[in-house]
């Protein structure tokens, strides 16, 4: 087990480039795996999380070469991919085994789909309900991994009202319904990423976007297509905050990600007073991107809206740093969500923030945290192995005049594996052993 050792850093500054998105670089193995012709890929996160989707893949016969970043996938079609001999190890990745799950479920052979410890313990009834309605035989043990899927099933297209606001839901449901006989409308009452559909599009499969409702007919191919995958906002949210809390900060992010329904950690950000511009906006493999700048600045507390959560959902743990730092008092609710993913987020967040004398109170569905100053660390944090939980409090330190340790870090290379380094490189002090 890894535990990172932060020190107090003066300032943060430079220019740099982050790592690939990986909600994009799921979806670009998957489509190209099932693409008639050769799809290349740059920009491929080399994470752990996306590197599970991949080998995954190559156990279902797709010869994928890979070079760094760069991939080359030679699709199998629609109906290609192959039985893989063994269960489908995901290890921590919720995107892959959700994604997977509507996928593999109308492949003409079984299929085991696992994970490790944590992916174990997230709940899966919200895929597996719907995609039963659809026909698909797919268990779970008490609704949580591992799922065996029943192969050989056919599929019949479905009207479904999303219950929560989740891109996960709404992407396994679209990929189940490429096979399905009808018209399949997924209603999303919340806006959530659409990195599905813009990308089958980009794939030359027509879906259509009105009234909340994404809808595509089952039956057609997907066609081979070269995929430039820009910097994922997510990893760059962490930077973001750094450069907002520490003193005389002067950060450029370089084409990243700001597809509209990702950008709730710039808006919310701004609400708070943070110094952020865009320059360079242009567009890659069909989403938007701009480099971002961000300078110090003196944040409020705000009540944070509704509308934004789901904009902002895997950025929350860093933004309670910015509500750390912030003057007054911010509060989040209606993000249930933040409790089932590799950690109660809400929980570990609010533990950490005490160790660091920080006030919070935790809701059911959120969190109410009152700004102020860290203090000496009382203990080691405990990152509960949540990768993003281990990089959050390594930005605390750009705002704490003392040591932090961070115990639990191994899970930051499912999303970043050079978070480190990078972050060395603009005055971060991080020392990880262990």
């Amino acid at each position: 087990m890894s535990d990172f050792l932060v020190s107090p850093c003066n300032s943060l500054s430079g220019v740099i480039t982050i790592p690939g998105d990986k909600s994009i670089s799921h979806r670009a193995i998957m489509m190209g795996s099932i693409a008639n012709g050769v799809t290349k890929v740059s920009g491929f996160l080399e994470g752990n999380d996306s590197l599970a989707t991949l080998k995954s893949f190559q156990k279902m016969g797709v010869d994928i070469e890979q070079s760094g970043s760069k991939l080359t996938i030679k699709g199998l079609g629609m109906h290609g991919l192959k039985a893989p001999t063994k269960p489908l190890d995901l290890g921590n990745s919720g995107t892959s085994i959700r994604l997977m799950s509507g996928l593999l479920s109308a492949q003409s052979f079984d299929s085991e789909l696992c994970g490790d410890e944590s992916l174990s313990k997230r709940p899966m009834d919200r895929i597996i309900d719907p995609l039963r309605q659809m026909g698909a035989k797919i268990y779970g043990v008490n609704s949580k991994p591992p799922l065996s899927i029943s192969g050989n099933q056919p599929l019949k297209a479905i009207t479904y009202e999303l219950p929560i606001a989740s891109a996960q839901i709404k992407s396994c449901l679209l990929l189940a319904g490429l096979y399905a006989e009808g018209e399949t409308c997924i209603v999303e009452n919340v806006t959530t990423r659409d990195h599905t559909e813009r990308m089958l599009r980009g794939f030359g499969y027509q879906v259509t976007c009105s009234d909340n409702c994404i809808t595509l007919d089952g039956g057609g191919e997907l066609e081979a297509c070269d995929i430039d995958i820009p910097s994922d906002i997510s990893s760059a949210a962490f930077f973001m905050v750094a450069a907002s809390i520490a003193k005389n900060a002067d950060l450029t992010l370089k084409a990243i990600n700001i597809n509209p329904t990702r950008t709730g950690i710039i808006e919310i950000l701004k609400l708070m007073g943070a110094d952020i511009t865009l320059s360079n906006e242009t567009e890659m493999a069909g989403e938007k991107t701009a480099d971002i700048q961000v300078r110090s600045a003196d944040l409020k507390g705000i009540e944070i809206p509704n509308e934004l959560v789901p904009l902002a959902i895997d950025e929350f743990p860093v933004l309670f740093i910015a509500a750390s730092c912030a003057e007054g008092e911010t509060l989040l609710t209606g993000a249930k969500e933040l409790r089932v993913k590799e950690s109660d987020r809400i929980q570990v967040m609010a533990d950490g923030l005490k160790i660091l004398g920080i006030k919070t109170e935790v809701l059911d569905d959120g969190i109410h945290i009152q700004g102020g100053q860290f203090s000496k660390p009382s203990a080691p944090i405990k990152s509960r192995h949540d990768h993003r939980v281990s990089m959050s409090f390594v930005v605390a330190s750009a705002a704490c005049n003392f040591d932090i340790k961070i115990e639990g870090v191994d899970n930051v290379k499912t999303s970043f594996p050079n978070f480190v380094e990078l972050a060395n490189t603009i005055g971060a002090n991080i020392e990880e052993f262990d």
